[in-house]
């Protein structure tokens, strides 16, 4: 790994990031994950109360489906509407349509106006979303570029323990709507935030591309081929759904080498491309955390007797750890974010033989719990840990022509690494998992073993990476 590193004394500490200014300014761009993510855990939440509410249990899963490829359209898209309408305009519009979107949601009297409603928030929240990791290298000086990447991924973290709270509260007293109107004074606050702190143009003053509409609808189509196979309920369904998803990917990235304008990086889809190769590193990293994470609350509820909240709050300790890890390795240089680009994966990889091991025990005694919280905690630390150097890392090398759209495209990446390794995970179930000849059900010990065992090799090939590219990190 490249020896080049800034001197530790020379790093400024959280201090800096959290005092005057650069608070208003973490704050707004912290907000724009909080909106997108709380939103996307409390819906959740609230689905079932939706659905016996207005109908439409066969949209069920079309809920959280719509929602993503919107957000990932959206997360496209965030770079270039920065340009074009500067970075303050490009949230105060986001965060308005997003606000229409949750009324739409609120007052919706079947499950068609829904689905319009939470297409809408997924199209302005991709925006929110993406625009903090494009705006991080505006408004910050690149020695605090870690910690502020830090800060923007822990609120993941934070929304996955909000998100379920407030979620179930609303549903408790049967008032879903009220969650949705929720959302606004939410919102309000952080819009303000960022009218008064954000500059009103982006200072390379770089000039507006046309967007690339072939490359976003390959891609679409692709995340929503990958999207509908993790919810198909039969396994060949689920591995024609993956095809068509992986021929989409084909044909986008030849469209991509062939356009003159991009949607993505050059080199994006390239592991040789310095780019390519850490997008390909968070994306395996993201894999094995968040994907694997899907199936853990029903593997707590059918191997362990866990009730459902309490199986999702176990579940969110991997974002504590993801949080956690950020926040501490943030300020890490030289020596130490080398050692912590090679722990990432190392940890991740252990923590899911673990669960390999653990989860298929049907026992709901407290220490084997606590084992697994333990282990889970300790599969999002990994993450966490080398998350703000990567994506920093990504700001630094991306040619300064792309550098808006490298610094969004980690946000798309990270969405469609979630798509496409949910699917993954949902074909390892789903073939794993098949009924007993009796049919008394999924045969969740089997499931839950191969799952987290085949998804054990995404983080040894991310070392593998690491190694090859280290370089360039």
């Amino acid at each position: 790994m490249s020896t080049h590193a800034t001197s530790p004394a020379a790093v400024p500490g959280w201090g800096t990031l959290l005092q005057g200014r650069n608070l208003l300014l973490s704050l707004a761009l912290s907000g724009g994950v909080v909106i997108h993510a709380v939103n996307l855990y409390l819906s959740t939440t609230i689905l079932p109360s939706v659905v016996h509410d207005i109908g439409g249990i066969e949209y069920y899963a079309w809920n959280t489906t719509v929602y993503v490829v919107a957000s990932i359209i959206g997360a496209a898209v965030a770079a270039r509407m920065m340009v074009r309408r500067g970075p303050r305009a490009a949230y105060m519009l986001s965060a308005t349509m997003f606000a229409i979107a949750s009324v739409v949601c609120a007052m919706a009297v079947s499950m068609p106006m829904m689905l319009v409603g939470r297409t809408a928030q997924g199209l302005a929240g991709g925006v929110l979303v993406a625009l903090p990791y494009a705006l991080v290298r505006v408004v910050f000086e690149p020695p605090l570029w870690p910690r502020a990447i830090a800060m923007v991924s822990a609120m993941w973290g934070v929304s996955t323990l909000l998100g379920p709270a407030l979620g179930g509260v609303f549903a408790e007293f049967g008032l879903w709507r009220a969650a949705f109107w929720s959302m606004l004074p939410v919102i309000a606050l952080f819009t303000a935030m960022a009218v008064t702190v954000l500059p009103a143009h982006e200072a390379s003053q770089a000039r507006p591309v046309p967007l690339p509409w072939l490359q976003l609808v390959l891609l679409t189509l692709a995340v929503l081929a990958a999207s509908i196979a993790s919810v198909s309920p039969g396994a060949g369904a689920l591995l024609a759904w993956l095809l068509l998803g992986a021929v989409l990917i084909v044909g986008f990235d030849r469209a991509q080498a062939r356009a003159r304008h991009r949607l993505l990086p050059r080199g994006s889809l390239r592991t040789d491309n310095p780019v390519g190769a850490l997008y390909a590193i968070l994306a395996l990293l993201v894999v094995a955390v968040t994907c694997t994470e899907i199936f853990v609350p029903l593997f707590l509820q059918d191997l362990h007797g866990r009730p459902p909240l309490q199986a999702g709050y176990i579940a969110a300790l991997m974002s504590i750890g993801w949080t956690t890890g950020s926040m501490i390795s943030s300020g890490f240089v030289g020596r130490r974010r080398q050692q912590m680009l090679v722990a990432s994966p190392l940890l991740v990889a252990l923590a899911t033989a673990a669960l390999a091991i653990l989860m298929p025990w049907p026992n709901s005694a407290t220490a084997l719990l606590w084992a697994l919280g333990g282990v889970l905690i300790l599969a999002g630390l990994g993450v966490g840990i080398a998350f703000p150097h990567l994506s920093s890392r990504v700001l630094k090398v991306a040619p300064e022509e792309e550098a808006e759209l490298a610094a969004s495209a980690i946000m798309t990446i990270q969405l469609c690494a979630t798509a496409f390794g949910a699917a993954i995970a949902g074909l390892i179930v789903n073939l794993a998992g098949q009924p007993a000849l009796d049919g008394t059900g999924m045969d969740s010990m089997a499931a839950s073993r191969w799952l987290f065992a085949v998804f054990t090799l995404a983080p040894i090939l991310c070392l593998w990476m690491i190694w090859k590219r280290r370089q360039a990190l």
